[in-house]
């Protein structure tokens, strides 16, 4: 007769489920498989009748987390404290949510099993979350820089030791590294030698003309070929230290490509007036970036580190020694071993190793020296993955070190060097789950009545991830690296196409330690389309996978009779198209990287922070 009807099913039917109902279809009853009733009939119908509880519990984790932060966090302004209270009471609120929805559901061994994986990845990217937030604050809200200030004001302008500067070199270009030595020859310093140390070079067309022009620069200029020697740079760092002058106090480090500025020397040396001070360091800055977009994406990509990270850790006596643009005491140098040769990341380590020790670093955050970058995206990628497979080995030989709180590092330090290194771990980590989600569509597809996307809930932080690295890159890109849009999207974009190669170094770096020395080339050819193609096949491959995966899922959704889209479909789309980005952008930046577009793409900085043109100063007060 036209009347709408509904059937209400008394009981719960679990049987239904072995006759292939799907989901919730055989708990559809008011009453359990016991004849219990599952709610009062005559109460108020509430979405979440535990809410009070819950939002204790979201306030109490709150509090704690927020203390932690607080209590080293004694120079953030009152909006920088205002802006973690609420992400980290927010993080606690939809976390308690989360866990609180999975537990409402209806519960098998399998999904139990599943759940406590997905909730142990969701404690992973809250971990990330927190750290991006606490860095964002102390980027744009601290009220002063006061360690960087009071370094500067207690460096003393006439103190001038002698210096040793080494140039490790294996299998450069002759012309390349005799500039480098013509610009050291240049120095404004009046006191200091050049050790320069061939190592294992084959072709004495290469390292013969080196040889020659340190010979036409005088005496301050020693020349060494040494082959065989073990060890990579750090051995080649470790036999330059042994044939130091031995009245030099400072060991300076640059990279073969590194053509320094005039008062370098006359400039960094002061800071070590301070008699606890092993390592004084200047940013890595390149002259290249104007070649082509490739190099200026990389460019962008660079900078974050060593205008923002850099800045922030130095306040807690925490910063990376990176390879170049260095200098350490040389007492302290040797009293720590010297450089590690069996890291391949020698100089990070070496400075966590002079921080156990309970001494000093100071970052002058002005360029005094500019070198070149990898030419291809292969090179790129190469480099990258050293560092952090490197950073994996030092995570390895200092675990006690950095989770004991009696092994000589401070709080600030272990918090910068673990959190600094959580963004590469997760990406390990979201390298596994990429193959989890994969094959879990695949499952989808196959059986779709027994497989079902995962809660939506569980995709919720996720998502809030991205966007909010993506909020922070591009607010503190143009607030605090003076970047345009466009550079701060080619950065972007530049990040992602490295994340699954620091996700295979992690995992490697977890399980192996004998990964060999990467050394990154330099004035390479560029490699052409098929080269550059193949440069980024595993990405390509992995981005096609996510997208069949969710044209299938969608697909087969669509013709199995019974089964409907929902929101947790929707959003396991999403995240699989998201899942993708990072591997479209490597296959982006290699295609970049050989067509060789014009850098004018990205326009043009509208500061120049970073070629060294305002003091530390002024540098530290922006």
């Amino acid at each position: 007769e036209g009347y709408v009807f509904y059937i209400m099913e008394a009981f719960d039917q679990p049987w239904k489920s072995d006759a292939g109902e799907r989901g919730v279809g055989a708990y559809w009853g008011v009453y359990d498989v016991d004849r219990k009733p599952k709610f009062e009939f005559t109460h108020p119908i509430v979405r979440m009748p535990e809410w009070h509880t819950l939002a204790v519990i979201s306030v109490v984790i709150a509090a704690l987390v927020l203390s932690l932060f607080f209590l080293n966090s004694s120079n953030l302004h009152n909006r920088g404290r205002s802006f973690l209270a609420v992400v980290i009471y927010g993080i606690a609120a939809i976390t308690v949510w989360i866990v609180y929805d999975y537990s409402q559901q209806y519960l098998t061994v399998t999904t139990v099993i599943v759940g406590l994986f997905l909730i142990t990845g969701m404690l992973g990217v809250i971990a990330v979350l927190l750290a991006e937030a606490h860095e964002w604050a102390e980027a744009h809200w601290v009220t002063a820089h006061g360690r960087a200030d009071s370094l500067s004001r207690k460096s003393n302008q006439n103190h001038f030791p002698k210096v040793s500067v080494h140039v490790p070199a294996y299998n450069e270009p002759p012309e390349m590294l005799n500039e480098t030595l013509d610009a050291l020859a240049q120095l404004d310093y009046p006191n200091f030698e050049v050790l320069v140390i061939d190592n294992n070079t084959k072709d004495d067309a290469v390292w013969k003309p080196v040889e020659a022009h340190c010979a036409l620069l005088g005496d301050r200029f020693r020349f060494f070929h040494v082959s065989p020697l073990a060890g990579f740079k750090a051995g080649a760092l470790n036999f330059a230290l042994r044939n130091t002058a031995a009245d030099a106090e400072i060991i300076a480090v640059i990279d073969s490509d590194y053509k320094v500025d005039r008062d370098w020397l006359r400039s960094m040396v002061p800071s070590f007036a301070e008699p606890a001070m092993a390592i004084v360091q200047s940013p890595q800055d390149y002259r290249d970036e104007n070649e082509n977009a490739f190099k200026a994406m990389c460019y962008a990509e660079y900078k974050g580190f060593f205008h923002i990270g850099m800045i922030t850790r130095n306040e807690r006596n925490a910063i990376i020694q990176h390879g170049t643009m260095t200098m350490i005491r040389r007492s302290i140098l040797e009293e720590v071993g010297g450089w590690a040769e069996w890291c391949i990341t020698e100089d990070a380590e070496l400075g966590l190793k002079v921080f156990e020790k309970g001494y000093q670093a100071h970052y002058l955050p002005r360029s005094y020296g500019r070198g070149l970058m990898p030419d291809t995206f292969i090179d790129f990628k190469k480099q990258r993955f050293r560092w952090a497979y490197g950073a994996m080995q030092i995570l390895r030989s200092h675990t006690h070190t950095l989770f004991s709180r009696d092994k000589g590092l401070t709080a600030g330090q272990r918090y910068h060097f673990l959190a600094g290194w959580l963004p590469w771990v997760a990406d390990g980590f979201n390298l596994v789950f990429t193959a989890g989600a994969i094959l879990w569509s695949v499952a989808m597809m196959f059986a779709p009545r027994d497989v079902q996307p995962p809660l939506m809930t569980f995709s919720f932080l996720p998502l809030t991830l991205f966007a909010f690295k993506i909020m922070k890159l591009i607010h503190l890109y143009v607030t605090r690296v003076g970047a345009n849009i466009r550079q701060t999207i080619a950065a972007a974009v530049a990040g992602l196409a490295l994340s699954h190669t620091i996700g295979i170094a992690v995992l490697k770096g977890l399980v192996t330690k004998n990964e060999p020395f990467f050394r990154t080339p330099k004035m390479a050819k560029p490699h052409g389309f098929m080269v550059a193609l193949s440069s980024a096949r595993e990405e390509a491959t992995l981005m096609l996978a996510l997208w069949a995966c969710a044209f299938g899922v969608v697909y087969v959704t669509q013709h199995t009779p019974g089964l409907g889209s929902g929101p947790d479909l929707s959003i396991w789309i999403i995240v699989l198209i998201i899942q993708s980005t990072p591997y479209f952008a490597a296959l982006l930046i290699s295609m970049a990287s050989a067509f060789r577009l014009p850098a004018s793409l990205l326009g043009r900085d509208r500061k120049l922070f970073s070629h060294g043109h305002i003091s530390s100063e002024e540098s530290a007060n922006t």
